[in-house]
C-alpha cells in the first residue's frame, strides 16, 4: 500500500499540462474553486474553467466536497490551473455523437433564454433555434428558462464547437407515433369526436386524435352545401362517422352527415300522397328531372309526368335551380323515392279553367254553339 501511496505521488509530482486528475472540491470562491488533488497545494479551478456556459458565481456550478475529474491547463511555479470544462466536452463530444447517430432522444434543462432560441449545458454549449423549439409558432420564450426539454441532436460540426439541438423533433416524431397507433385503431363505421381543424372549399379536416381526416363537402350535411365555412367552423367541436381508412396514404374519410338525423326520418311526418308543393330543380336527367321538395330530400318528376304535351327532353321545359309546383303522387321511405308529377297539376289547372268556362257560359244563358248556329243561319 504504501508503494502505491509513493507512487501517486511520485505521479502528482511530475504533472503536465493535458493531464487528466480527480480531486476533491475543498472551497467554492465566488470566481473560482480550490481542489485537493493529492497535489502539494490544491488546484485551482477558474469560474471560466467550470462550465461550457456563462456563470456568475462558482457555486452555481460546484460545492465543496464534491469529487471532479479535471485537465491541467497550466502549471507555474507550485500553482496548478484545471478545466472542469475541458474534460465535460471531451465526454460531451463523444457522447453527443453517439446519441446523433442513434438518433437518441435526452432531457436537458434550458440553462438561458437568447435572440434567436434556447442554451442548454450538455457538457457543450447546446443551442436550440427557434424553430425547432416546437411544431407552432411561439411569440415569447422567457417561460422556458428552467424547464428541461427532451431534445435530439440535429447538429454537430466539433471544429466550430456548434452543437444544434431540437426539441420540435422529437414533438414530431411523438406526433408520428400517435398517428401511426391511431390508423392502426380507427374501423370503419365508428362514431368519433373531433374538432375541425381547417375548411378548404372542398370540404372539412378535423382531428379525431392527433391526426386529420377529410369531411367532404358531400358529407358535411343532408342539406345541400355551397360553401363549408356555412355550415362549419374552424375549433368546433363534431361527432364524425369513419367511412375509410387509408393506412399507406394517411388518409382518413369521414362524415358529420352520418352522424346526423336524416331527412328521410321526417319525410312520411311532412308528406302525403297527394300534397302539392313547391320544389327546386337540382338535377336534369334524359328519363326526367330530380327536384328538392326537403332539405335534403329529393323527388323524381319523370320525363312522363313534366309537361301535358309530348317532350323529347327534360330541358324543353325546366332548368336546373327553376322553382316549380309539383304533386306528390308515391312516397317509399325505405327505397327513399318519391315519384312527382307537374303534368298533373296542368292537367288539374287546364279542368279548372273548362269549368270556369261552362260556368260563365250558363251564366250568359247562351253557348258557343249557340253563338257558331246563329252565324250558319245567317249564311243560309
Amino acid at each position: 500500500m504504501m508503494e502505491e501511496m509513493n507512487q501517486e505521488v511520485v505521479e502528482l509530482t511530475n504533472l503536465e499540462v493535458g493531464d487528466i486528475v480527480t480531486g476533491q472540491v475543498t472551497k467554492v470562491e465566488e470566481k473560482q474553486v480550490l481542489v485537493n488533488i493529492g497535489y502539494k497545494s490544491d488546484g485551482i479551478v477558474p469560474i471560466s474553467e467550470l462550465s461550457s456556459l456563462h456563470i456568475e458565481k462558482a457555486s452555481e456550478v460546484v460545492s465543496e466536497g464534491q469529487t471532479l475529474e479535471l485537465k491541467v491547463t497550466k502549471i507555474e511555479d507550485d500553482a496548478v490551473i484545471l478545466s472542469k470544462r475541458a474534460v465535460d466536452a471531451e465526454k460531451a463530444w463523444d457522447d453527443l455523437e453517439n446519441k446523433y447517430q442513434a438518433g437518441e432522444v435526452f432531457d436537458a434543462e434550458i440553462k438561458d433564454v437568447v435572440k434567436g432560441g434556447l442554451v442548454v449545458d450538455v457538457g457543450v454549449r447546446g443551442f436550440i433555434p427557434a424553430s425547432l423549439v416546437e411544431a407552432y409558432f411561439v411569440e415569447d420564450f422567457s417561460d422556458y428558462k428552467g424547464k428541461t426539454l427532451s431534445l435530439k441532436v440535429a447538429e454537430l460540426d466539433k471544429e466550430k464547437n456548434r452543437v444544434i439541438l431540437s426539441h420540435r423533433a422529437v414533438v414530431e416524431q411523438e406526433q408520428q407515433q400517435s398517428k401511426k397507433k391511431t390508423m392502426e385503431s380507427l374501423k370503419v363505421g365508428s362514431v368519433l369526436e373531433g374538432t375541425v381543424q381547417r375548411i378548404t372549399d372542398f370540404g372539412a379536416f378535423v382531428d379525431i386524435g392527433g391526426i386529420d381526416g377529410l369531411v367532404h363537402i358531400s358529407q358535411l350535411s343532408h342539406e345541400h352545401v355551397t360553401k363549408p365555412s356555412d355550415v362549419i367552423k374552424e375549433g368546433e367541436q363534431v361527432k364524425v362517422k369513419v367511412l375509410g381508412v387509408d393506412t399507406d396514404n394517411e388518409r382518413i374519410s369521414l362524415s358529420i352527415k352520418e352522424t346526423l338525423p336524416g331527412p328521410w326520418d321526417r319525410v312520411t311526418e311532412q308528406l302525403k300522397v297527394g300534397d302539392v308543393i313547391e320544389g327546386t330543380v337540382r338535377r336534369l336527367v334524359t328519363f326526367g328531372a330530380f327536384v328538392e321538395v326537403m332539405p335534403g330530400v329529393e323527388g323524381l318528376v319523370h320525363i312522363s309526368q313534366i309537361s301535358n304535351k309530348h317532350i323529347k327532353t327534360p330541358q324543353e321545359e325546366l332548368s336546373v335551380g327553376q322553382q316549380v309546383k309539383v304533386k306528390v303522387l308515391d312516397i317509399n321511405k325505405e327505397d327513399q323515392r318519391i315519384s312527382l308529377s307537374i303534368r298533373e297539376l296542368l292537367e288539374e289547372e287546364d279542368q279548372g279553367d273548362f269549368r270556369e268556362y261552362q260556368q260563365k257560359e250558363e251564366s250568359t244563358g247562351f253557348s258557343l254553339g249557340d253563338m257558331i248556329g246563329d252565324q250558319l243561319n245567317k249564311l243560309k
